[in-house]
């Protein structure tokens, strides 16, 4: 086991040095893309009786527990970096609507794919539960900006489209884990939640994950002012993302929304009132450096994962389908609801078309999907997922430039603010 993330690391290394060198695209979706060549050569090879590479691929990344590393390792420190560049102005500007897309849009789009896979997934000759497919449903509701508020920001489209994007995709990953418990303890138990549970729960979770993050970010944001040494400093982010990730599981709160909220507090007004020039620039570059390094390792291991998952023709078919309504419950909960409300919702024309495209899948769903217990339905899921999120990655995220090109109109200099909504 100790040797796996040396090796991990310096596959990732390679596989970036690839991208960077020849590929030419997005980082993560380039990682992921050249992870997905080499195991499929290494999957062609096998078919052709030289099976030693694929053998030891799958046993190196077979010894990786992929939902535990992302769920209690990578996760605080991706969305502790994502909310750390998340104005907190702009976004109370815009708090309605990130609000709705973040809860009522993740647990509406939940119910309806996972309803839809249970109605329509038998045209597949596949056959899950209704459990199952509320699980899938929710493992697959959560947002991954990946590239798209950044190429938003390349291509001049009104920031305050990026402050919405931003917002829905850090919020709904703490929401989405919440329905995605809920789910899968009544697929476990064969007992539907009542409502009485579900408020608690989300109570419990959500608003004292909320609660405990700005505690934190408070807490920090105090020892952050009481000194003026950036190499301290830097530990002292480290340290609240680290410990206090594990303090809200140990809590039974949610530690995604801790990390948004703690994030937020430190990006804002931890960034004006308690940081030098000086330390500013160093904590920015470390959790810069910091959350690209881990997104890189991340799409590496979702691009190897193809080599431990089980393939077949119906299952192939099945995620064909789950892409059509994943992303027809995308449209229905997100790109629908603004291109209705219109200039009311403060966005900018062509707007649900991003939200609607632009609603990546990425490694949460993966994440949560290997998390189930073993059983006939989890190999199905697993696989599925997968499909989904591979598509999600490489199709909506490779063309997503073309998309805001077409569909959103340039930014104007005066509208470089997010807070000027029409």
């Amino acid at each position: 086991m100790p040797e796996v993330f040396p090796v991990l690391l310096v596959i990732t290394a390679v596989v970036a040095w690839l991208n960077a060198r020849f590929l030419k695209l997005p980082s993560t979706i380039g990682v992921m893309t050249a992870a997905l060549v080499l195991s499929v050569a290494m999957l062609g090879l096998d078919l052709a009786g030289v099976g030693r590479p694929r053998d030891y691929a799958a046993a190196l990344f077979g010894a990786i527990d992929f939902s535990q590393v992302l769920m209690e390792g990578m996760l605080s420190i991706l969305l502790f970096a994502g909310a750390l560049q998340v104005d907190l102005k702009h976004l109370a500007n815009y708090r309605w609507q990130v609000g709705l897309l973040a809860v009522v849009g993740t647990v509406a789009a939940s119910l309806l794919t996972g309803l839809g896979l249970y109605y329509l997934l038998p045209l597949t000759g596949l056959v899950l539960p209704l459990a199952y497919c509320m699980v899938f449903g929710a493992l697959i509701a959560p947002t991954d900006p990946i590239s798209v508020t950044g190429l938003l920001r390349k291509v001049g489209a009104p920031a305050r489209l990026e402050t919405v994007v931003a917002g829905e995709s850090l919020f709904n990953d703490g929401v989405g884990i919440v329905v995605f418990t809920l789910m899968a303890a009544a697929a476990a138990t064969h007992h539907a939640p009542s409502v009485a549970d579900t408020g608690m729960l989300l109570l419990r979770e959500a608003g004292g994950g909320l609660l405990f993050g700005m505690v934190l970010g408070f807490v920090t944001y105090q020892m952050l002012k009481s000194i003026d040494s950036y190499q301290e400093e830097v530990l002292v982010t480290l340290a609240a993302v680290v410990g206090g990730y594990g303090l809200a599981h140990a809590l039974g709160i949610s530690g995604p929304l801790a990390m948004v909220a703690t994030g937020i507090l430190i990006g804002n007004r931890g960034r004006r009132k308690a940081m030098s020039d000086l330390t500013r620039q160093h904590v920015d570059q470390f959790w810069e450096l910091l959350d690209s390094i881990l997104n890189a390792v991340l799409f590496v291991l979702i691009g190897f994962e193809a080599l431990l998952l089980p393939f077949s023709g119906p299952l192939v078919g099945a995620g064909m389908l789950a892409i059509c309504i994943t992303l027809a419950a995308r449209l229905l909960t997100a790109g629908a609801p603004v291109a209705l409300l219109g200039k009311r919702a403060g966005l900018p024309q062509g707007a649900w078309q991003v939200l609607t495209w632009g609603g990546l899948r990425g490694g949460i769903s993966v994440a949560l999907a290997l998390s189930l217990p073993p059983g006939p339905e989890r190999g199905a899921v697993v696989t599925i997922t997968y499909i989904v999120v591979v598509f999600s990655v490489l199709v909506q995220g490779l063309s997503m430039e073309r998309l805001v090109r077409k569909v959103v109109p340039c930014a104007q200099p005066q509208d470089g603010e997010p807070g000027n909504a029409p």
